[in-house]
C-alpha cells in the first residue's frame, strides 16, 4: 500500500509539473506570437509650440495634435501626438523647455513657435537663434522634425516682415527638415474660422490647418519610419 501511494504521488507531481511548463511554455508563444509583430507601438509624434498648438479657448480634442492624430489615423497611420504647447511661449521659451518637454522615446517633432515673437516685436535674430538651436537640439538626438512657418504682420514694417519670414525657410533648408510655410494658412484673417478674439483659431479653422499641414505630417511619419531599423 506504502509503494502505491508513493507512486500515486509521485505520478500526480508529474502531472504538476508537466501542466506547469506546458502553460509556461504557452504564454512563451504568446510573447512572441505574430500578433504581437503585427501591432507595433504608435509613433510618437510632440506638437512643440504656443498656443496655436496648445488649443487655446478650446476642448482638449479639439485642439490641433488631436485632430491631427485622428486625421494621420485615418489615413492609416499609427500615430500618438502628445500636446506639447504653451500659450504666450515664445521661441526662446521653447528652446528653455525643450529638454524635459522632448522626452526620451520620442519619434517625431512638429515645431510651431515665432507667433508671439512676431507679436511682440522680438528682434527677429533673436527667434532666428532660438529656433535654430532648437532644430540643431533634435537633429543631435535624430528626432525628425516638421517645421511651421509664420508670416509678419505688415504693421511691423517692411524690413520687420522681411527679415522674420525669412527665418523659417533657411532654417528648414539648413536643418534638412519637413517644411510647412505657413501654420495658419487658409485661416489667417478668415473670421468664421477664428475664435472672438479673432486670432487664435476656432474648431473649424482647427480642421482648416489640419486638412492644409496633413501632406506635411505623413511626410514626417515617412522620415520616422525610413529611420527605423528593420
Amino acid at each position: 500500500m506504502a509503494e502505491s501511494r508513493t507512486y500515486g504521488a509521485m505520478k500526480s507531481l508529474v502531472h504538476s509539473l508537466t501542466l506547469t511548463v506546458l502553460a509556461l511554455a504557452g504564454f512563451a508563444v504568446v510573447l512572441a506570437s505574430p500578433a504581437t509583430a503585427q501591432n507595433p507601438a504608435p509613433i510618437r509624434i510632440v506638437a512643440f509650440g504656443d498656443s496655436l498648438t496648445a488649443g487655446y479657448g478650446l476642448p482638449a480634442q479639439d485642439a490641433f495634435p488631436a485632430r491631427l492624430e485622428r486625421a494621420l489615423k485615418a489615413k492609416g497611420h499609427n500615430v500618438a501626438i502628445e500636446n506639447a504647447g504653451v500659450s504666450g511661449d515664445t521661441a526662446s521659451g521653447g528652446l528653455s523647455r525643450l529638454d524635459w518637454s522632448i522626452q526620451d522615446g520620442t519619434d517625431a517633432v512638429i515645431v510651431e513657435l515665432g507667433a508671439n515673437d512676431m507679436l511682440r516685436g522680438v528682434e527677429p535674430k533673436v527667434t532666428r537663434q532660438a529656433l535654430d538651436d532648437i532644430l540643431a537640439k533634435l537633429k543631435a538626438r535624430n528626432i525628425p522634425v516638421l517645421l511651421a512657418g509664420m508670416r509678419g504682420a505688415p504693421n511691423l514694417g517692411s524690413d520687420y516682415v522681411r527679415d522674420f519670414e525669412a527665418i523659417f525657410p533657411d532654417l528648414a533648408q539648413k536643418h534638412d527638415v519637413v517644411f510647412y510655410p505657413f501654420f495658419l494658412d487658409g485661416v489667417a484673417a478668415q473670421s468664421k474660422l477664428a475664435l472672438r478674439d479673432g486670432m487664435h483659431p476656432n474648431a473649424d479653422g482647427v480642421d482648416t490647418i489640419v486638412k492644409g499641414i496633413l501632406p506635411k505630417a505623413e511626410e514626417l511619419v515617412a522620415r520616422v519610419k525610413k529611420r527605423a531599423p528593420g
